[in-house]
């Protein structure tokens, strides 16, 4: 049952009420796993069956029982199908479930009570000396889910907020992932408060967690500092030294997440992750082909004139290995480094070109060609040899936009070139070869050069006479 609900299906109302009355008979088992399941499945079925709060006493007996294996499970459970009226009559039973020396019962207590929030705020915030003991005490995950409750509670006022940040700053917290959520509630209170004086000690508690002794930890003050807006390069020099480590690490989730944090520095910050440019290069034989991708892409938004050529073919070594997503990401960073050295434009558009040629999806080819498009746009230098490289590419296009977008660019740019004439040969075989939506955009690009000067035109004339004998009236 769990299995098809899981998948997607749907239960009509009156089986899922039949199956829900069957299973509560299991109550009675013994066997604690057969009971685990039990529970589970009164919480996938209670939104779909009717009457199920006829439950209420059978879970309320398992969440105040001695057997501990079930409690969690029971309370779970029970907030499921609990709504406001009811609420009150277990609250007692709830707050000493949230102080309780169990770690699983504590635990799913306080996550209970944070799903209640949403529509009996005022109940769950009565709460507040229970879920700040759990906080202080030595259980690792209450401590964590402890602090997601109490911000829920004090979420509406700033100055709660900026208070409690302020005391657990001090080191209450002893458990990592408190102090991952905690690191990111000082990210948010300083760009959103106007405080400098909180904003400077926010900032000085993040770069002392870049000291800490959990990696997790450390990564996430790392990030928050880097995604600041206004940071300056000083400020971020700690962030991108302690990522400078993490991408030599021999885990490759560190070695991923530093890449990604530094791929997205570089698109603000250049300068400052040039710095581990060095360290960058060792990542492009990774083999985790993610990571891969994102170490050459942020080299090539931080590298310098002299590397492109080694970073262009380092590249080509791995592009098939990889899918179209990250393809389009390293399409997007050459495009952008193509731009910052005009002078390399010939490097990147035979590489560009080469790629246009491979097997691919709509949304790689048309960030491809997008890419070329824009290159001709900003260097004029690139225009011929893009015209060119893109007359090949509609030669065996697949896609009909793309052949339209094309071939409006012919039309556009190719008659201001020295010699238009051997670009009419492409733009015809277009008329005699491909479905009417590129017939259509091909006969206004043959007709531009045309009017464009006399040395061609009586040709194109010609053409465009023999398009008069299409089937399709738009042609």
């Amino acid at each position: 049952i769990l299995y098809i609900i899981y998948q997607g299906e749907t239960i009509g109302t009156k089986d899922a009420t039949e199956v829900f009355f069957a299973i509560t008979k299991l109550f009675q088992s013994k066997d604690a796993t057969l009971r685990r399941m039990v529970y589970l499945a009164i919480k996938e079925l209670s939104g779909i069956a009717e009457d199920v709060i006829i439950v209420t006493s059978s879970l309320t007996k398992d969440m105040t029982g001695k057997e501990d294996f079930y409690r969690g499970s029971a309370i779970r459970a029970l907030c499921r199908i609990t709504d406001g009226s009811m609420l009150q009559n277990i609250e007692r039973y709830l707050k000493q479930a949230i102080v309780d020396r169990n770690a699983g019962i504590a635990s799913a207590a306080i996550v209970s009570s944070y799903h209640l929030c949403k529509d009996n705020y005022d109940v769950v915030k009565r709460w507040q000396n229970e879920v700040q003991e759990a906080l202080t005490g030595s259980n690792m995950m209450a401590q964590y889910h402890g602090l997601g409750l109490l911000y829920l509670i004090k979420q509406r006022d700033r100055l709660a907020v900026s208070k409690l940040v302020a005391t657990l700053m001090r080191g209450q917290l002893r458990s990592a992932y408190a102090h991952c959520l905690l690191i990111r509630l000082a990210q948010r209170i300083i760009m959103e408060e106007g405080d400098s004086q909180l904003e400077r000690s926010l900032f000085d508690y993040l770069e002392g967690c870049l000291r800490h002794k959990s990696e997790m930890v450390i990564y996430e003050a790392a990030r928050a500092i880097c995604s600041m807006p206004g940071v300056s390069a000083r400020e971020l020099t700690p962030a991108i030294s302690v990522l400078q480590l993490f991408i030599t690490s021999p885990k490759p989730t560190l070695r991923f997440a530093a890449v990604r944090t530094l791929n997205r520095v570089a698109m603000s910050h250049p300068l400052a992750v040039a710095s581990c440019n060095l360290d960058m290069e060792t990542l492009i034989t990774d083999a985790n082909r993610s990571i891969a991708t994102l170490a050459i892409t942020t080299l090539l938004k931080t590298g310098s004139e002299s590397s492109v050529d080694r970073l262009m073919k380092q590249i080509g070594t791995f592009m098939g290995e990889i899918s179209d997503e990250f393809k389009v990401v390293v399409v997007e960073a050459i495009k952008a480094l193509c731009l910052k050295f005009p002078q390399k434009q010939l490097v990147m558009m035979t590489f560009l070109s080469g790629i246009l040629r491979e097997e691919g999806g709509y949304t790689y080819k048309k960030a491809i060609v997008d890419t070329i498009i824009s290159i001709i746009d900003e260097v004029p230098e690139a225009r011929e040899s893009g015209l060119a490289h893109l007359c090949e590419f509609i030669e065996d296009c697949e896609f009909a936009s793309l052949s339209t977008r094309v071939l409006q660019l012919l039309g556009r740019d190719g008659p201001k070139t020295p010699l238009p004439q051997k670009f009419i040969r492409f733009i015809y075989n277009r008329v005699l070869l491909e479905n009417a939506v590129v017939r259509a955009a091909a006969v206004p690009a043959l007709a531009k050069f045309g009017a464009h000067g006399d040395v061609v035109r009586r040709s194109v004339v010609v053409l465009l006479r023999r398009c008069h004998h299409d089937l399709v009236g738009e042609v």
